[in-house]
């Protein structure tokens, strides 16, 4: 019996170091690999962000998207509530999506101020500039919001205007295959480049619309087909364009960017 209860504890033990063991490797992996995949992660928005852009493609070797993104486009920290430039925090180190999460740095948002579904906003948010002889040339504003099962987080890039759209589209999202996931449809991306955001009077304009454009419409130069089979997503993206490009998002922003009071 005691030969028995000595075989067993002795399994345990082995069973039990093994365990350790492998949690020990495991947990050095994931901090060994973690400024690796945060790399990563910046990489992948350096280049979506070039190719919203367009000043490059999804084909850049990593060596090509960090020197063109250094070389070409400048990261500027704006407060949202001013609608202003701020110097307040680091626009290269700042990372507005945990900002969001922090209640220093963010605010509630409620009902139908948050037509995007974020709950959350941060005060501070970067955006990305392209500068040709000291003025605007591209500005690149990051968007996100909840489509039908995730939220999408993107950029949507306008030329110096501020109002002609050159790129619009998102990093990262979880929506279906097929359906929702035709955002990254270069087909339906390739319907953006050149519909303006604002009408003649400088209301927000652009929309996202069912059932097909009406080509003879003067409001034809505002809107995007909807997506096929996909309603909601289609109708996310709708809601989170509003409210980035609103007067709770860019939209003071852009304004006195406009009137060069930013």
């Amino acid at each position: 019996m005691s030969s028995q209860k000595e075989s067993t504890a002795r399994t345990l033990t082995v069973a039990l170091l093994v365990c350790l063991v492998c949690s020990v490797f495991v947990a050095g992996a994931a901090v060994a690999l973690k400024p690796t995949q945060v790399d990563n992660r910046l990489l992948d928005k350096q280049r979506s962000i070039l190719a919203i852009a367009g000043l490059g493609d999804p084909s850049m070797s990593s060596a090509q998207v960090k020197d063109m993104f250094k070389g070409t486009i400048s990261a500027k920290l704006v407060d949202l509530q001013s609608g202003k430039f701020s110097d307040a925090k680091d626009p290269v180190t700042f990372d507005p999506l945990k900002a969001s999460k922090d209640p220093k740095l963010s605010s509630v948002l409620k009902g139908s101020d948050d037509i995007a579904g974020i709950k959350r906003q941060e005060r501070f948010s970067t955006v990305y500039v392209v500068e040709k002889e000291g003025q605007v040339d591209t500005l690149i504003l990051p968007v996100r919001g909840y489509g039908l099962w995730s939220t999408l987080y993107g950029f949507i890039a306008v030329k110096g205007d501020l109002n002609t759209v050159v790129g619009m589209g998102f990093y990262q999202h979880g929506e279906t295959p097929g359906l929702g996931g035709e955002v990254d449809n270069p087909k339906w991306k390739g319907q953006w480049p050149g519909k303006t955001l604002f009408d003649e009077d400088g209301k927000l304009a652009v929309e996202i619309v069912k059932g097909g454009i009406d080509a003879q419409s003067p409001k034809a130069v505002h809107q995007v087909d909807g997506l096929a089979g996909a309603t909601l997503t289609s109708k996310g993206v709708d809601n989170l364009l509003k409210f980035w490009l609103g007067q709770n998002g860019f939209g003071p922003f852009i304004a006195n960017l406009r009137a060069g009071e930013a």
